[in-house]
């Protein structure tokens, strides 16, 4: 099951409409539905509570107001640099002048 802290894509209608990050998952007051609060990542943010079943959670489509709406967890990245890498990249490093020169960024191959 997703849990808080957790980026999710909500898709409308079949189509990716907007990221939100799930800021708490609470049982509601019927027996297996859940009050799911979630930001989404708009601008202004917005903050939403959906009462949704623990299949609706893990990605099954349900609707709302006539509307098919789907939950698609956003996985997180494996590659990240790590912090030496960055520093490495905007560190100066002297050269032969004495005079400081700045290291383009390198990604790492995959």
């Amino acid at each position: 099951m997703s849990a808080e802290g957790d980026i999710v894509l909500i898709h409308m209608s079949g189509k990716p409409t907007i990221y939100a990050r799930i800021e708490a998952i609470e049982p509601d007051i019927k027996k297996g539905w859940y009050k799911v609060t979630l930001l989404l990542l708009t601008i202004p943010q917005q903050i939403i509570t959906w009462i949704l079943r623990e299949e609706y959670i893990n990605g099954a489509s349900f609707t709302i107001d006539g509307n098919a709406i789907m939950m698609q967890e956003v996985k997180r990245s494996s590659v990240s640099p790590s912090v030496s890498d960055i520093v490495n990249t905007v560190v100066k490093k002297p050269d032969e002048s004495g005079k400081g020169k700045v290291l383009p960024f390198k990604a790492k191959p995959k």
